[in-house]
């Protein structure tokens, strides 16, 4: 039996905070200075087009990069504000820029969990998420947004949350992925902000697609698309194997499986890891693989197979 190939990231990334950095000649990069254990070296913000320009993913509050955004297009207009989704490292800087610009802000919608919340549950990444943004121009899947010699088409590609937006320039040039595909790292899917179910389908989606290239909301671009798509949906159903795995060892617990599963990782992320196993272990309860003791998957739950 042929093994999958393996995943295997690319964290060679000079963030260059504050720079302007040319990736085609209609698009830009500039790296916001927040890095952390999800932002890795920072939130990438990307501007589009020349003389008349989109920004996608403004960033954190952060009002150095909100002028160097601005310095970077002296001259020219900024006419739009696209978002990907609403998380704190991705859409707080929209109001910020339209403060200075008045540009109208795009995006799918406000944000809100993957599923309703079960009684007395929490969402984990409350604090993360943006729950102000105020939209001017609600997208959907398939529609265009075109600007000075280019058009995008908006992708909803929920998973990492519910609003989640990749948006494709229509000639195939490359997809602006946000935090759905990074070369850094797999995204995080955390039940009840993320699905792991939606987060499976959006892949399918994409790798349906042809786009040359890949520019993600951190870290550097993804050039090889196909064959590191197929592998990032490979080691996602591995993880889900290694549920199974478990579970068929006798585990019954989240904090057990992440213990074994995720050992050779730093145990400052096996908090992350159990959300994502969590996320996992909703996808196998909701199929009728898995059921647990209680009357939702929680964090808490045990968990046993099904016969």
């Amino acid at each position: 039996m042929m093994t999958a190939p393996k995943l295997t990231f690319n964290r060679d990334f000079n963030p260059r905070y504050g720079e302007v950095i040319q990736l085609l000649h209609n698009v830009r990069r500039i790296t916001c200075n927040n890095p952390g254990p999800f932002t890795w070296m920072g939130t990438n913000t990307y501007i589009l087009g020349e003389k008349e320009v989109a920004i996608l993913d403004p960033g954190p509050m952060d009002e150095e990069h909100i002028a160097n955004l601005i310095a970077a297009c002296k001259g020219e207009t900024i006419s739009k504000i696209l978002i990907s989704h609403t998380h704190a490292d991705h859409s707080p800087g929209a109001r910020l820029l339209q403060e200075k610009t008045g540009a109208p802000i795009y995006a799918e919608g406000g944000h809100r969990p993957a599923r309703p919340l079960h009684l007395g549950e929490v969402n984990p990444l409350d604090a993360s998420a943006d729950t102000s943004l105020e939209i001017d121009v609600y997208v959907k899947d398939g529609d265009l947004i075109k600007g000075n010699g280019w058009e995008l088409e908006v992708l909803h590609t929920p998973g990492h949350t519910a609003n989640h937006l990749a948006f494709a320039f229509t000639d195939g040039s490359g997809l602006f992925s946000a935090d759905h595909v990074m070369a850094w790292s797999t995204s995080i899917v955390a039940p009840p902000d993320g699905s792991m179910r939606d987060y499976m389908k959006s892949l399918d989606k994409l790798m349906a697609r042809e786009d040359a290239v890949y520019w993600p909301g951190h870290g550097g671009i993804v050039e090889d698309v196909a064959p590191f798509l197929a592998c990032l949906k490979a080691h996602r159903q591995g993880r889900e194997k290694s549920v199974l795995d478990r579970l068929t060892a006798g585990d019954e617990t989240i904090p057990e499986m992440v213990s074994i599963v995720y050992r050779d990782v730093d145990k400052a992320l096996h908090g992350a890891a159990a959300l994502s196993m969590f996320a996992h272990i909703e996808d196998l309860v909701e199929q009728g693989l898995v059921s647990c003791n209680q009357e939702s998957p929680s964090l808490s739950a045990k968990y046993k197979l099904n016969d």
